[in-house]
């Protein structure tokens, strides 16, 4: 969806008659349905005045076609300047601006990444070159009209307010500037021969208009790039009853029109395979050219296996593919011929930054697509905001009219295969009683250990096979070193022992990256992933008193979001804000405890916990 679109002409008419912003606002609003920020506003009226001067030039034509925010397709992103028309021979070409009031930038080790003032702080951001890049990709992979009819696309970026300093322009960033070639203070006379090499003759064929009417859907080489980087990946192969509920999926997804809803719910524990399912089915329904997305509410498994799948050549390609549950109360009914929704156990209700946007998640997906697959195991729900049940499901499911159904997951590919394990770990955190009271390891490594710096030496030398063990914590301690890298989050001096929390460097990528065995990992960049041997460090908010499994939220660190609100729950519901609260915590440890193939290795901070759960296993 175009913003604002019109001639080069009437857009110059616009900022001359000092009105462009309030048009772009008006617009915006009503095609958008909603406002934006003054920030935001001001930008328009500083970098279209900007772009004004250097479409300025005769040579370039006044009937070349000009839009403003052009809403990306499988995105949330927006384009900021497009100018469309025609070169040598009638080539058609659609110029894309990404436009930016910096005056200043800070160069990171990262691949494509800057460090720019926001709001006042400097934060992690992608190079502009590298936006703009990536934006081209997303329109000739998903837009029909772009693919079938040849049209070229032709990025850059424009820093009108930037001065060359060798960071922006650094040569660490010279793969995307060759891609999307960046202009700098000073650069609107080589921005305008960069346009004119291309534009010869305005939009006589109305690129933009048939741009805008576009049908979404994956391109072929999308398809291609998916298709072959699944294909021969042992990580994605499905055995047994991941095969069955992969057929039965596909046969609901064919099923579904806009005028008969399907819904389907696949349950399943910890290794049943969910994650594997849920790829699969991302790849085959796109190779059948149906828009499609998966869809999780944490980051990292979007991130992990985004990059497990694209690896280096076609990230841009494939990351587009995961996208967050926040996004959809702003989507339209039946978009998506497909969504993916993994991890459903941990949707919210509310979206947005201040948990202020949209209704109830659930709602918002299955009115989005005209089929959609939740994957969910509710013993991994592990904040109060959490409201991905079955039950709930069913209930949008029901509201929408839509047909339901539901399928298990039951074979254990985690944890060695072992069932008996996952069992014994209900039992002994006294989650639900089953018959596994005590636990014999066999083929499945369970060590408790009396020191957390034992525990780290052994993921230590674990990690040196593969880089396939991590450490983990309950959220018992503060993220200080965020603000003060010489900090340590984790410490227990009594054992010497001192670690920092992951997201600093590694971010959601942290389970994978060589050297982020020297963080600790917590609940939200772990779950829904798994390492061959996981080191737990059991926190003071789970304890053993009198023969029973005890917890202590008020030893969570205050900054920890996932029961935010607990005593306000506790005064107004005594009785159901104690189970809730008890669940998350146990679910939080229990979902830590399973995230290791081969091994669980648990130190506990409380001396009488450790000493219950050495009574129950066997060694």
């Amino acid at each position: 969806m175009i913003v604002y679109q019109s001639t080069k002409s009437h857009f110059s008419d616009d900022v001359l008659a000092n009105r462009i912003e309030e048009k772009v606002l008006y617009f915006f609003k009503k095609n958008l349905n909603r406002g934006t920020s003054s920030g935001e506003i001001r930008s328009w009226r500083e970098s279209l005045r900007f772009m004004d001067k250097v479409l300025g030039d005769p040579d370039i034509p006044d009937d070349c076609g000009v839009a403003i925010e052009y809403q990306l397709p499988q995105s949330g992103k927006r384009l900021d300047f497009i100018l469309t028309g025609l070169g040598e021979k009638n080539t058609e070409y659609a110029i894309l601006v990404e436009l930016k009031a910096w005056s200043e930038a800070h160069l990171t080790d990262m691949d494509g990444i800057v460090r720019a003032p926001f709001n006042g702080k400097l934060q992690n951001t992608t190079h502009p070159s590298y936006q703009v890049w990536s934006y081209a990709s997303l329109l000739q992979n998903f837009n029909a009209t772009i693919e079938e009819d040849h049209i070229n696309l032709q990025p850059c970026a424009y820093l009108h307010n930037y001065s060359y300093d060798d960071v922006i322009d650094n040569v660490h960033y010279k793969e995307y500037i060759d891609k999307a070639p960046i202009f700098l203070k000073g650069d609107g006379a080589k921005l305008q021969d960069f346009i004119k090499r291309y534009m010869r003759f305005g939009d006589r064929t109305k690129i933009l208009f048939r741009i805008e009417q576009g049908k979404i859907r994956p391109s072929k080489q999308l398809v291609e790039a998916m298709v072959g980087l699944l294909k021969g990946n042992p990580e994605f192969i499905m055995i047994d009853d991941q095969k069955l509920v992969y057929e039965a999926a596909l046969g609901v997804s064919h099923r579904a029109t806009h005028n008969n809803k399907q819904v389907l719910v696949v349950k399943g524990g910890p290794g049943t395979g969910k994650s594997v399912v849920a790829i699969n089915l991302l790849v085959e329904i796109t190779r059948r050219k149906l828009l499609t997305q998966y869809v999780s509410k944490n980051a990292a498994p979007r991130a992990v296996y985004a990059k497990n799948l694209a690896g280096t050549q076609s990230k841009v390609l494939i990351s587009n593919m995961f996208i967050g549950s926040g996004g959809f109360y702003k989507e339209e009914a039946n978009r998506f011929d497909t969504l993916i929704v993994d991890e459903a156990h941990r949707l919210n209700a509310k979206s947005g930054l201040y948990g202020n946007e949209g209704e109830n998640q659930v709602k918002e997906l299955i009115n989005a697509a005209r089929c959609t697959v939740f994957f969910v195991d509710e013993n991994q729900r592990v904040t109060l905001k959490d409201i991905g049940t079955v039950e709930e499901i069913r209930k949008w499911a029901d509201r929408a009219d839509a047909d339901f159904y539901e399928m298990e997951l039951s074979s254990q590919f985690r944890c060695s295969g072992s069932d008996g394990y996952m069992a014994w770990l209900d039992h002994v955190l006294q989650i639900r009683e089953t018959a596994n009271t005590s636990f014999d390891p066999g083929e499945y490594e369970f060590k408790v250990f009396s020191s957390p710096t034992d525990l780290r030496d052994a993921i230590f030398e674990k990690n040196q096979l593969n880089n396939k063990a991590r450490m983990v914590a309950g959220y018992c301690w503060e993220w200080n070193s965020r603000k003060d890298d010489g900090i340590f989050d984790v410490s227990l001096p009594e054992f010497g022992f001192q670690m920092k929390w992951n997201l600093t460097t590694d971010g959601s990528l942290w389970i994978v990256s060589p050297k982020s065995v020297n963080e600790i990992g917590c609940i939200h960049t772990c779950q829904g992933l798994e390492v061959d041997y996981v080191g737990v460090i059991i926190g003071p908010d789970l304890l053993f008193r009198d023969g029973k499994v005890l917890t202590q939220p008020a030893a969570r660190a205050k900054s920890d979001s996932s029961i935010r609100g607990y005593k306000k729950l506790l005064a107004e519901k005594p009785e159901e804000g104690k189970e809730l609260v008890r669940a998350v915590i146990k679910n939080t440890y229990r979902t830590l405890m399973t995230r290791g193939i081969k091994g669980c290795y648990v130190f506990c901070v409380d001396s009488e916990l450790e000493g219950y759960l050495r009574e129950n296993v066997f060694i």
